[in-house]
């Protein structure tokens, strides 16, 4: 049975073009083909957009500068790589009878070229890539046999289909609808799942061409989701939809708050596989003593376990520092920014930029106004800014109580004059008071489950949606609905969806 309970028209192919991989993939690429740790992309290459995911390829630009990093990054790994004996003997299988054998030097190209291109290359290709051999057998040149395989990893790694995710298909039917080769599919598995390039297994898998039945990619992704890889990219997922992938504080409690975020995703999705709405409202959390203290809270028995949040006015993620730290602004709590996040990242609300004159790098009201509540009262004075700052601030305002590492505080930092409510308004949906009450709210109004899909297609595709597309989406949250809010089972009804091994090319 489809997700959509055999009514597979309900599931469009997705405009897709050549993608680029994020610093992140190419990392991970390196780290599973070469054993590569440093994560040289986070080095040389330019930053991500992040909007919030950094694999939207319609904000990817090719520039001098890119093709310049790359040859730099290419350079030093490659001659790392050969300089290091356990990661050179991932890309040379053979023993070299010498600079000029010709046997080995294909077998490195065939074998590791295929890991990077993610396909087998053909024998054209490789006798392109055989020519680098003559550099190494060159007269009056002091080269080895490695000096060709560095030139071939230099090669590769500034290759286009390393780089970038080119999908081959073959005509489906339909105008500008491809179906997707077996190989394709692979790294539209690997990259979804793991957030990598598919490893020899998984090409294995695609050499055998059974991968355009829905219920083999089920299968197979069903064991993709118990390999640890997979655990990291769900993590990497809820890092970028819900801000917290990078948060301004120390590396020693951001790796406490990450710990903690992580083991709550973790027993949801992978191991009690409770209904994901229990990931916002969760009635314990895995606490350290250091991050017990921290919080206010019980501290756990063995000195690292999960503490009931009781009365504490806490519930799930939106307790924890690393979400409460992520919406911050002039080196304090935003309501602002936190009202942002719930209506734009949890309920999957447009929200209208601010008009061009406003200076959103100056904190509302006067410096002579001591509290906060006082100062974004400007906020709700100006009638321009009033009807969209009602709708975030007021949402802000009912987590004011915790401040911008998640303690709980009665009053604005430092200064004990300014009270804090606490009070928050979700407009029609009414009112709540801190992250128990809100989990509850946002849950109850249907939205967040809908945006949780959403925002995992935006997720998988690289984009925002397109076109029929919000009708695919509607029939995974139904499928969603179905499964009781089972998150692996939300993946794989999109890894079986027909739409998963078809391409369509956008329409110019």
């Amino acid at each position: 049975m489809t997700p959509d309970g055999g009514q597979t028209s309900r599931f469009v192919a997705s405009n897709s073009v050549a993608r680029r991989l994020s610093q992140a993939e190419i990392d991970n690429s390196l780290r599973d083909i070469l054993g590569e740790t440093t994560r040289p992309a986070q080095k040389f290459l330019l930053e991500d957009e992040f909007a919030p995911y950094d694999n939207d390829y319609t904000l990817q630009q090719a520039s001098r500068a890119l093709i310049d990093s790359v040859e730099a990054l290419a350079d030093d790994v490659a001659k790392r790589t050969l300089a290091d004996p356990a990661r050179r003997a991932r890309v040379v299988p053979c023993t070299p009878t010498g600079a000029g054998d010709a046997a080995c030097f294909r077998q490195v190209i065939a074998s590791v070229g295929r890991r990077f291109l993610r396909r087998p290359l053909s024998q054209e290709e490789i006798d392109e890539y055989a020519a680098l051999q003559a550099f190494a057998v060159e007269p009056g040149v002091n080269a080895t046999f490695d000096t060709a395989v560095e030139l071939f990893l230099r090669s590769v790694l500034q290759d286009p289909e390393f780089l970038y995710r080119i999908e081959v298909g073959s005509p489906a039917g339909q105008a500008s609808v491809q179906r997707l080769d077996d190989y394709a599919i692979a790294s539209r598995l690997a990259f979804l799942l793991w957030g990598t390039s598919p490893d020899d297994a998984l090409l294995d898998r695609a050499a055998q061409g059974s991968l355009g039945a829905p219920a083999e990619r089920r299968q197979l992704a069903e064991s993709m989701l118990r390999d640890p890889r997979a655990r990291e990219q769900v993590h990497r997922f809820h890092a970028l939809w819900l801000g917290y992938r990078a948060i301004p504080h120390d590396a020693a409690l951001v790796a406490e708050f990450d710990q903690e975020t992580s083991k709550l995703i973790d027993r949801v999705v992978f191991e009690d596989k409770r209904s994901y709405l229990d990931v916002f409202l969760a009635s314990e959390t895995h606490l350290t003593t250091r991050l017990a203290q921290h919080y206010g809270l019980p501290a756990p028995a063995s000195g690292a376990g999960w503490v009931p949040y009781a009365e504490s006015g806490r519930a799930g993620i939106l307790s924890h520092g690393s979400v409460l730290a992520a919406f911050s602004k002039f080196s304090d709590t935003s309501p602002t920014q936190r009202g942002i996040f719930v209506r734009a990242r949890l309920l999957c609300e447009k929200i209208s930029p601010p008009p061009a004159n406003v200076d959103v790098d100056q904190p509302p009201g006067s410096p002579d106004q001591l509290c906060k509540y006082d100062r974004y009262a400007e906020h709700r004075a100006i009638a321009s800014c009033a009807a969209c700052h009602d709708k975030m601030d007021s949402i802000g305002f009912g987590l004011e109580n915790y401040d911008i590492a998640g303690r709980f505080r009665t009053h604005d930092d430092g200064l004990p004059q300014c009270a804090i409510a606490g009070q928050g308004s979700l407009g029609a949906d009414g009112s709540f008071k801190g992250p128990a009450e809100l989990a509850r709210k946002i849950v109850e109004s249907k939205q967040l489950e809908a945006c949780v899909v959403r925002q995992l297609y935006r997720f998988a595709v690289g984009r925002d949606l397109e076109g029929d597309e919000p009708e695919a989406v509607n029939a995974l949250l139904a499928w969603f609905r179905s499964k009781n809010f089972a998150f692996d089972q939300l993946l794989l009804a999109y890894v079986e969806s027909p739409a998963f091994a078809l391409r369509k090319e956008p329409e110019e």
